[in-house]
């Protein structure tokens, strides 16, 4: 098996403790993979912090500059809900390096997982809802800018909207956004993706599943991608503290399966990220995280890649 995975121990930053966006479940989250038999050590990747021309072919440079070096004002810091620190901005920027690579390494291999990212709620010029830097849209740009694609599917099944993605591809053909997510979850001004699908409060497995699959098969058709990026937030667990939706652990992980497998069946590369999820049992929120990896690391095997 030959699934590339992407991790950097600069992932883990400092957060004060009881943040409901604990910072370890990065590192848990890598030791679990390596422990349980997902994943051997050579699989890993290790990205390198990206140069600042990156982050600004999607952030205003005096945003980007502006949190990278701590002078951002008081009241944008508290919109994103993160307190700053040079541990943190460097590790928000370590996370999207590792988003390009993932992005990189599912080009040439069919298929790959970060550990981190799904940033979504990050605007061009602000961040939101724990998001400082938007990976996703960063390594959309990045692989358009360089000529490896022409056109990217951002499939974003985080329970909140990608809101920032949205905004960010409001006006640019060459990247289609679909996002499946809770109806009445944040962010409560929502943004016009290009496919929106709102849920109702307390969905269980069998009914997002069944809607999942009215959309997405037909998406892979109409977009023809060259590359899928895959927000696989675990948010829409029942036991999230921020979610609203009632997925299972077998539910979220047959979800990744589906996305994938879909891929797949369209001769898709897909680079899949973390998204969100928030619990007060940290090997709980880890083991769920794990789940997209253990369903990557099944398709890997089917289609061996």
């Amino acid at each position: 098996m030959n699934l590339p995975l992407v991790y950097h121990p600069d992932y883990v930053a400092p957060l004060p403790p009881g943040h409901r966006f604990p910072m370890q479940k990065f590192a848990r989250l890598y030791d679990l993979l390596r422990t349980d038999g997902t994943a051997d050590p050579e699989q890993f990747h290790q990205p390198d912090r990206p140069p600042q021309a990156w982050l600004e072919l999607v952030h205003d440079r005096a945003y980007v500059e502006a949190y990278c070096t701590g002078t951002l004002d008081p009241k944008a810091q508290r919109r994103i809900g993160l307190p700053w620190s040079p541990a943190l901005a460097n590790r928000t920027r370590i996370a999207v390096g590792g988003t390009v690579l993932t992005a990189r390494l599912a080009l040439e291999h069919g298929l790959a997982c970060n550990l981190a990212g799904g940033t979504h709620h990050a605007f061009p010029d602000f961040g939101s809802g724990f998001c400082i830097f938007n990976d996703l849209a960063i390594a959309a740009r990045v692989l358009l800018s360089e000529g490896r694609v022409d056109r990217i599917l951002i499939v974003d099944l985080d329970v909140h909207q990608g809101d920032g993605t949205a905004w960010i591809f409001r006006d640019d053909p060459r990247v289609f956004t679909f996002s499946m997510h809770c109806e009445i979850n944040f962010p409560a001004r929502k943004q016009a993706s290009d496919l929106d699908v709102a849920l109702p409060e307390g969905m269980e497995d069998d009914d997002y599943l069944q809607t999942l699959d009215r959309f997405l098969p037909d998406l892979l058709t109409q977009v023809r991608p060259d590359l899928v990026l895959y927000d696989a937030g675990v948010d829409p667990h029942g036991g999230d503290l921020l979610g609203k939706l009632a997925l299972t652990d077998s539910g979220i992980f047959r979800r990744d399966m589906q996305v994938l497998m879909a891929c797949m069946a369209a001769r898709v590369p897909v680079a899949c990220v973390i998204g969100g999820g928030y619990c007060e049992d940290l090997a709980a929120l880890v083991d769920r995280h794990a789940l997209v990896h253990r369903a990557a690391a099944q398709v890997a095997r089917c289609y061996r890649l």
